[in-house]
């Protein structure tokens, strides 16, 4: 069994920010499985996916973005999942727009989501994939992660959704350390 976990904050007013992006990822996997988030428990909204190998749980936290760690945490240890078996989803304000970088273990790097998860599985040492969504040092931190995509914008983060929804598939049946040789050169990201 695998965890996806989508970082994001719940309701329409958050819908389309930068912080949502992990949201956005999981939208995308389970609409093209005809696949909806339906099914609620521990403060998750979640759906599940069958493969040929694997029983897949996409998860959204309904926490709010600094308290996902919670969530993950509890759907961890009822499924009795190693921390192997979890793929965090988010955005980075480090990488580029239109960039994404796959990382199996590193700091939060001042992303507060991160932070908590840390926190409660008590370990840097997870799968996550980066999705950049550049940053603007002249807006504060918060108003930009919580701000909103220009059109422009929405459609690199299109390209790169629908690619890291492809790689989100790969990864369920294909060993991480490939995938991040396999991507992380070709998607130029460095950070």
């Amino acid at each position: 069994m695998k965890l996806i976990v989508g970082l994001g904050n719940p309701g329409k007013e958050y819908e389309f920010t930068r912080h949502n992006v992990g949201f956005k990822v999981l939208d995308c996997l389970a609409k093209k499985h005809n696949l909806e988030f339906t099914k609620t428990k521990f403060n998750g909204l979640y759906t599940e996916l069958n493969t040929k190998q694997n029983k897949i749980i996409l998860l959204k936290p309904l926490s709010y973005m600094n308290l996902s760690g919670e969530v993950i945490q509890q759907f961890k240890n009822y499924y009795h999942l190693d921390i192997d078996d979890i793929l965090i989803i988010h955005d980075d304000l480090d990488i580029e727009l239109g960039n994404f970088k796959l990382k199996a273990k590193g700091s939060s790097g001042g992303h507060n989501g991160l932070k908590n998860i840390e926190d409660h599985l008590n370990s840097q040492e997870y799968k996550r994939i980066k999705i950049g969504i550049s940053n603007n040092k002249q807006v504060s931190t918060k108003n930009y992660v919580l701000g909103k995509f220009s059109k422009e914008e929405q459609e690199k983060l299109d390209i790169v959704i629908e690619k890291v929804v492809e790689i989100v598939e790969e990864s369920f049946e294909t060993d991480f350390t490939k995938l991040m040789s396999k991507y992380n050169l070709k998607n130029g990201s460095s950070s």
